[in-house]
């Protein structure tokens, strides 16, 4: 319901911005007329703060102790593994769980298949191939990804939606 609620106000808002630019000769681009481009950032910024706000009370729901990096992404491991750590260029193996945050589960390795990925190779979302830099063989950890760094404004146009932030459970069994 709330997804459906941020889509109606950033269509309302687009629509009335561009109803309101002015100069009917001239059509700036958004990067052109501050205007247009304070109030993108607006929208922006509101939008984000609106999912930060959804990863904290998922956080807080489930007692979670997240580790945060610059880029927004969240982790937290498990249980140990007791294996080498992910370097880029390597292959990595996982058995997996994505889930939405509201808790519906979206893909598993059960129903695709075990995860196989080339690390810095932008085979996967780039949050994921972040998250496994910090883990290593046998690690079993559960990975917040906020939409700019899953599938952002498209979705994968199946079963993960427009801006969805993705909560991975996920085990790495192999390193190559």
């Amino acid at each position: 319901m709330m997804h459906w609620n941020r889509i109606v106000f950033v269509c309302l808002l687009i629509g009335v911005l561009f109803c309101a630019c002015g100069d009917e000769d001239k059509k700036p681009l958004a990067g052109e007329d501050p205007r247009l481009r304070e109030s993108l950032e607006k929208v922006n910024r509101y939008l984000v703060n609106d999912e930060e706000e959804e990863i904290s009370n998922y956080i807080e729901r489930h007692q979670l102790t997240m580790i945060s990096t610059g880029t927004g992404l969240r982790y937290q491991v498990i249980k140990n593994g007791q294996g080498d750590t992910v370097h880029p260029g390597q292959t990595v193996k996982m058995e997996y769980v994505l889930n939405n945050v509201m808790g519906d589960v979206i893909y598993t390795s059960e129903d695709k298949g075990v995860k196989s990925f080339v690390v810095g190779h932008g085979d996967v979302e780039s949050g994921l191939d972040e998250a496994v830099r910090y883990l290593r063989r046998g690690d079993v950890a559960k990975v917040i990804i906020p939409s700019h760094l899953g599938y952002g404004l498209l979705g994968d146009q199946d079963k993960i939606p427009a801006r969805a932030t993705l909560i991975y459970t996920l085990k790495i069994t192999e390193i190559q």
